[in-house]
């Protein structure tokens, strides 16, 4: 253990990107520059990183609200549609909606409730208890909702939801109904053709609306999942990870990713000689213990990466091996012993005390967490993330 320092992750400054930019140049000039300017060496198993939303702007991946409209009065017919279980967000989900209202004659707007998808909460549980709601059976309507619980803003936001989705609809043109409802089968006392906005619970829910009597049944994931009009499209995803870039135009999540890492590898690999890992990352995958906010709006952490990345950590915990095979040993002894143990240690530790406490997770999205954090959202202005020493264990030197 003659190394002290472990994993470091620095954030990258980068031109802006704009439609057009060869990324995989400038993702790897801007990592050789970095290396040059701060002293640091590229290495085998280095990580480069580079945010989902600079891929998506460089490959122009953007649509507006009438190609979200168009998609929907195509898709529904331009009646009544249900939008059920969309998240809380200005920034995911008002330009969808947007589109989604221009598109038809009449919203019956279904919210989540105490809090969506991700953790935005329109009001607590402890609230729910004192007026006796039961969230797993009871459907409220708007005039119920606020009966009971008034007029209530998002803690970070400072945004009545509720009263914000209902006005972009009519600003739209369409008529606007809301109700706050957990099971998605109830909107079909409503109406039978459903847009579900969920994420990562939709295909349960498109289960349960088709088996229930919907006729039509589509989630975000199949509107601009092929392009209209020439507008951007993600054929995997659709709406689903879209980001607002302006009032009236979304970016779209990116699509086709892995020629783009794979390319950067192999020129890194051709400028350096080092065979480094590349991925494209979103939201972490993490939850804020206040705010209760769970990050991943997302549909993954990772639409691309390099083979080196898949799986799971593989690790024993120092702690255990210190309190319990070695708890006799100190100093040398016991560093000597712990190096061994590693050296040692099985390809696959699932279900072996010598692991417990280890993080069970993919390596995607505990890096893609890692980036995220190191990234932030703002003007930090460091879309790229390089890691290094993710992979070091305590033997390595």
């Amino acid at each position: 253990m003659s190394r002290m320092v472990g994993t470091i992750s620095r954030g990258v400054r980068a031109p802006i990107i704009r439609s057009g930019d060869d990324l995989v140049q400038i993702v790897t000039n801007s990592i050789l520059d970095a290396a040059k300017e701060d002293g640091f060496s590229v290495r085998d198993r280095d990580i480069i990183a580079m945010t989902e939303s600079i891929v998506a702007r460089a490959q122009g991946n953007y649509a507006s609200v009438d190609d979200i409209a168009c998609d929907v009065k195509a898709k529904f017919g331009g009646e009544t549609v249900g939008v059920i279980f969309p998240i809380l967000s200005r920034n995911r989900f008002s330009i969808c909606l947007k589109g989604m209202a221009k598109g038809a004659k009449k919203i019956v707007l279904m919210l989540s409730y105490p809090s969506d998808e991700v953790g935005n909460h329109l009001v607590s549980l402890d609230m729910l208890d004192e007026k006796g709601v039961d969230p797993f059976k009871d459907v409220l309507s708007l005039e119920k909702y606020r009966e009971l619980f008034g007029y209530s803003k998002h803690r970070f936001t400072g945004v009545d939801y509720v009263e914000y989705y209902g006005e972009l609809i009519r600003e739209q043109g369409a008529e606007c109904e809301i109700i706050f409802a957990n099971d998605p089968r109830a909107i079909l006392k409503y109406t039978k053709n459903v847009l579900n906005c969920d994420i990562h619970t939709r295909f349960r829910t498109k289960r349960l609306l088709l088996n229930s009597g919907a006729e039509k049944v589509y989630g975000m994931d199949e509107i601009l999942n092929a392009s209209v009009n020439g507008s951007g499209y993600n054929e995997q995803y659709g709406l689903l990870g879209s980001n607002k870039a302006t009032e009236d135009t979304i970016k779209l999540f990116p699509r086709d990713c892995q020629q783009l890492v794979e390319d950067i590898q192999a020129l890194v690999l051709e400028k350096t000689g080092k065979n480094v890992e590349v991925m494209v990352y979103g939201d972490g995958a993490f939850k804020d213990p206040v705010g209760k906010i769970w990050e991943l709006a997302d549909p993954v952490v990772s639409p691309a990466y390099t083979k080196g990345l898949e799986g799971t950590p593989n690790e024993l915990k120092l702690k255990y091996l210190a309190d319990n095979d070695f708890a006799d040993l100190s100093g040398e002894e016991l560093k000597k012993a712990i190096n061994e143990k590693i050296q040692q240690k099985e390809d696959n530790l699932v279900g072996n005390m010598v692991s417990e406490g280890t993080t069970p997770r993919r390596l995607t999205d505990l890096i893609g967490s890692l980036c995220d954090l190191t990234a932030g959202s703002g003007d930090k202005g460091t879309p790229i993330v390089f890691i290094q020493g993710y992979f070091d264990n305590y033997t390595t030197d």
